[in-house]
Order: structure tokens, then sequence, then C-alpha cells
């Protein structure tokens, strides 16, 4: 990976000083401030979070192959029917004589002692068993099996389950293969296979990657995304009714990153995703601008898209005796899910015709009229508001500011929110990431997948920023989240989590982050930071320390936070004033080599550390390691 970091250093007397005040209790910390946001990019959810095995289970991937399906055997065959199929939404199937194998997303995982639940709809021209089994892909070793005994002349949904044994494989080489017989034709389609899912939802998410997301303990979720939300043309944005309901009724649709959604994770798998989290749902809604850089006219042309938001919001919140409320129960959750803000669109300032103003009006006073209680947040700037001419009263709790830079200009934006002012809208930095590569969405297979300590060094300089404000910055969330990492798997170059199908990391960036939320208080300590050495990048020149402090008024615990990005450790003084510190705490500390990354091999080459700290007081010295992200805890008294 290509590092930006500055490497020459000019020295200073001493070390710096970072005073802490602790008589002035400072400014509430938003319980906000860090969230996770999501869209179907990298395999996020088909080939990722989302629990299904099977890769093109409604035969849709390509309307001329039946793709990531084969033959089972050289004597067997199959094709694409595209005259035949269960239902209206899934009209396509797989027309098998012998046998069909499906080659899952760069695998089929197996493991000891696991259960897999197998559904699929089929019809035969003459009756006959099917024989499911997972499998290596010669077919030389069973790693489990099951029988469906007779499949009828009808369309059917046929279920089975598939157990490995307690001293089975561990292994992702693996397909899941169908055995129809050779004497009839069978057709199948949504064929599907699941493994244990978190919680055990039907239906649900994986969870190893549901736990490292559940261990961020993020505030909330942002859904759908992202570019998903908007999708390329007007028929590719998130269709969220018809997510709705049984599988054989989502048809699934195009996502802007050139392959299709399935649709199994809808807008009630979401909410439940929240659930799972124990975070709160910040849902964002289509709002008339498409990535092709289509819009909707604002007025009549929009009335049925700003319904459609209504509606969407029902569903989230309302009540049994609401049309939507009681489609949610329907689908098997009747108590509302709590929400408190609603994004209107997904980064409209690119629209060359600039009627976001009047696009983010009606859907605004719609929904503010109906909910009032929600927060709207504004995906353009207040000053684009202003220019299309909004009025004061119609000004959008939050912006949405979006941040993708090298660790070099991301600890520039680490002072980015010092002066802005406290009387106006405040701030949801709804995606950010330091990437220290040109171009993150081209030769993905070359670059990342995930980023690396250089770059969580200048997330962890610009969260620093965030914290100090977060009077004014009330939501944060890093972009994107999830990658497969295997090539043709990814879309972005720099990502949060990564994952095959077997197995999962986190990325020195998601440790920083972590340790950002589980040391946080409920106010901040303010503090000032002197005699600070100077990096430097040609020219331009940055400082060499960051930092950041909070306090948790119950526990008295004060959290300091400091950065240093320099090859070389530096030593810093820390002084409190207005509290007694206890001569015990402890410290967390994230370094190593600035190009270092994690991966399926090693996906805890760079994990925190945790020690102890002795013999402090209201006076003492630290030295940061090189390279280094360090936090500080300590319990004080006043």
């Amino acid at each position: 990976m290509l590092s930006l970091l500055p490497l020459l250093l000019f020295a200073q007397a001493g070390p710096a000083t970072l005073t802490l005040d602790l008589s002035n209790p400072g400014v509430p910390v938003s319980p906000s401030l860090y969230g996770i946001m999501t869209e179907e990019i990298n395999y996020s959810y088909d080939g990722g979070l989302y629990g299904e095995l099977v890769r093109n289970r409604a035969l849709k991937d390509n309307f001329r192959q039946p793709a990531h399906w084969s033959a089972s055997s050289p004597d067997a065959t199959i094709e694409l029917d595209r005259t035949t199929g269960p239902s209206a939404s899934l009209p396509f199937s797989l027309k098998v004589r012998g046998g069909a194998a499906n080659e899952g997303y760069w695998g089929i995982p197996v493991r000891p002692s696991t259960k897999y639940r197998l559904s699929f709809w089929a019809k035969a021209d003459a009756p006959g068993a099917v024989g499911a089994s997972i499998e290596s892909p010669d077919g030389s070793k069973v790693f489990a099996r099951a029988d469906v005994p007779s499949v009828s002349g009808n369309w059917k949904k046929y279920e089975a389950t598939l157990v490995t044994p307690a001293d089975g494989t561990t292994t992702k080489d693996a397909r899941l293969v169908l055995r129809t017989g050779a004497d009839r034709n069978t057709w199948l389609s949504l064929v599907s296979l699941f493994p244990p899912t978190y919680n055990d939802r039907p239906n649900g998410n994986r969870p190893d990657l549901m736990q490292l997301l559940v261990d961020m303990h993020p505030a909330f979720l942002r859904f759908p995304g992202g570019n998903y939300l908007e999708g390329n043309q007007f028929k590719d944005r998130f269709p969220w009714k018809e997510t709705l309901g049984p599988l054989e009724s989502r048809p699934g649709h195009l996502s802007p990153w050139g392959y299709r959604s399935s649709d199994g994770m809808g807008l009630l798998e979401f909410l439940e995703w929240c659930e799972d989290m124990h975070s709160k749902p910040l849902l964002a809604v289509f709002a008339g601008y498409v990535l092709d850089r289509d819009v909707l006219k604002p007025g009549l042309e929009l009335s049925g898209f700003v319904q459609d938001a209504l509606d969407e919001i029902e569903y989230v919140t309302g009540g049994p005796n609401t049309r939507w409320g009681a489609q949610r129960a329907r689908d098997g959750h009747p108590k509302p899910f709590e929400l408190q803000a609603v994004e209107i669109g997904n980064e409209d300032a690119f629209d060359a015709t600039r009627s976001y103003p009047a696009r983010y009006s009606q859907f605004r006073d719609a929904i503010h009229k109906q909910y009032p209680h929600l927060k709207i947040i504004s995906t353009v700037s207040v000053e684009d508001l202003e220019r299309g001419h909004i009025r004061h009263d119609q000004l959008p709790d939050l912006v949405d500011d979006h941040y993708y830079n090298t660790s070099w200009e991301m600890m520039r934006l680490a002072t980015r929110y010092d002066s802005t002012p406290r009387n106006g809208p405040k701030v949801f930095v709804g995606e950010w990431a330091s990437q220290d590569i040109p171009a993150p969405w081209a030769d993905v297979d070359q670059k990342g997948p995930t980023s690396s300590l250089g770059s969580a060094i200048g997330d962890a300089a610009f969260l620093t920023g965030l914290e100090r404000n977060s009077d004014v910055v009330e939501m944060s969330c890093y972009a994107p989240l999830l990658v497969n990492v295997n090539p043709g798997g990814r879309q972005w170059a720099i990502n949060l989590v990564g994952y095959d199908a077997l197995n999962s990391f986190g990325s020195p960036s998601y440790y920083a982050q972590k340790m950002f939320r589980e040391n946080l208080g409920d106010r901040t300590a303010p503090f000032t930071l002197t005699d600070v050495p100077q990096q430097t990048r040609g020219a331009d020149s940055l400082p060499a320390l960051f930092a950041s402090a909070t306090r948790d008024s119950k526990s008295g615990t004060v959290f300091v936070k400091l950065v240093n990005p320099l090859p070389q450790a530096q030593t810093v003084k820390v002084n409190v004033r207005g509290a007694a510190v206890a001569p015990e705490g402890s410290e967390v500390t994230l370094t190593g080599e600035p190009s270092w990354v994690n991966t399926i091999a090693e996906p805890k080459k760079v994990a925190p550390t945790t020690s102890r700290l002795e013999n402090l007081s209201g006076s003492f010295q630290q030295t940061l390691p090189a390279s280094s992200i360090t936090i500080l805890r300590l319990s004080t008294k006043r």
C-alpha cells in the first residue's frame, strides 16, 4: 500500500504537554457519536453478512446462462429455463437432468457439528427423489447429506436438514449438490442453504460478522446506504416494499456495483439487524435522484415518492392499527421500532440541476407534518440549501458530510469543526475514511482490501476532532463497512471489515474505532496542548500529536486519546487540574509499522493491547510508541 505519511519531524526542546482542566465539565458528548453505515457493495449482504450460501438462487444473475451453477457430473445436464418458475417474482428456473451444483460465494463454508437448512422450489416431469449434499468440488468427499423423498409435477417448496459430523472437516472449498436422477427432468428455483445465524434468526445474518459489528457497540445503523439507496436508474433504487414478506415474493434488483441483490436483506432484516446490535435505525429515504444523474422534478412528479417515504416510516414505527404497521406485524414483528432520524436522499450535491433544496423541502415538510419528533438530515450543505432559497424554518436538524481522503488530509481535518457555528444544524459525518491509495474504486483486486495502520492513524486523528466537537458533531460512521476479500468480490479498495466464505477479520481502522467507542465519557474534558512537534510533507506541515479527552461523570474515569503519527516514539507530559488522580490506571495501544494490514491469514497482526499504568499523579509523563494510537484511562475524584 502506498504510504503518504510524513517522514520528517521538526523536534521541539521538550516533550509536548497536555493539561486537563477537570474543574470544567466540558460539553456533553453525543450518545450517538459512533455508529455504522452500510450498503450493498463488495458483496456486503449477498456473499457477506446475509447468511444465504447459495449464489444466484433465483437464477437471475445472467439471463443467458445459469451463472454459478454447473452440472454435478459429466453425464448430467443443466440449462436456464426462462419459461417457468414458482411465482411472478421468480419466473426462471434451472432445468436439471441428473444433478446440479452451486459453487456458493467463492465456496461453501463447512464446519464440524453444524446444521444447514436447505430449501428449494421444484417440480418434475416424473416423480422422484432429490439427494442433497455438501461436498468437495470434485465430489470425492461428502461433508453432509440429506434426501427429499419425492418431487411432484407442480411447483412446491421442499425442505431438508444437512448436518456435518463432530469430527468433520473445516473448509470453504465445498459446493452444494442436488442430484435429481437421470431418468427425468426436474426444475429448481430459489435454492437456499443457511448455516446457523446470529441469534438463530430465520433468514438471518452470519454470526462471526455480526459479532464483529456488535463488538463495536454502534449507536445506530445507517441504511440502506449510500449509492444502494439511489441505484443507477430509477428502477434500480432500493425497492423496500418488494423486500418484504416470503423470499419467493422478492424479485431482487440490480445493485449499483455491478451485480444483482437478492433482497434477502430487506427492510425488516435491516431493522432486525439494528435490534440484534441494540442500535437505533437511521433510515435513508429515496429522494428522486439517481446515480446516472437523472432526477425527478419537485412537485407532482415527486409526490408519489414522498408518500412512499411516509409509508416506509410507518412500516418502521407504526402501530398495528396503521396500514404499514399492520404489514410489519404480519411479517413477524408486531412491535414498532424506535426511529429517531431520517435522511433525505444521498449525496444529492451531485445533482447538476440543483433541485435538491426544492425536493428536500417537499420531503421535509411532509415528514415533519406527520412525524414532528423525527430529526431530519440533509445530504447537502446548509449553504446549498440556502442558495435554493429554503426558508429558515425548514433547515435540517443535521447535515451529512462525507470525507474520503489520505491520512495526511484526514489529520488536517482534525480541526475541521473547531470553528463551526454552534447555532446552526448539527453535523452527521455519514461517510468517511482515510485511504492512502489513489482511486480506491479502480483496479481494486490489486489494492487493499482493508485499511493499513497508517490509514487507521489518520482515522484516529480525525476522530479526536469529532470528539472534541461533539456538541456540534452528533453522529459519524465509516464507509464502506464490509468487503469480501476474494478477487471479484471487491468494488472499493479500503474497507473496515474483511472476510471470505469461512473467516473474517477487523482492519486496524476497525480496532481504532472500537477503541474510541469503548473508551468514551459523557462529557468532554477541556485541555490545552502545548509544545507539540510538527510533521512535514514537502512544504506542508501539521501537528505531530492529536488528542481528545472525555470524562465519565458517574465514575470519574477520564479517557485521554493520543495519536502519534511519527515513525519514532514521543513523550507527552500530562498535567491534571481540578481533580485527584488515582495512582493506578490503564492504557490501550494500537501500534506497528504504518504499512501493516490484517488479513485472513493474520487477522490480528495489528490489534490493541492493554496494560496497567502505575505511580500516576496529577503530573506524569507517558511515552507514545511510534505510529501509534494510545488511550489512557485515568481514575479521578474531585
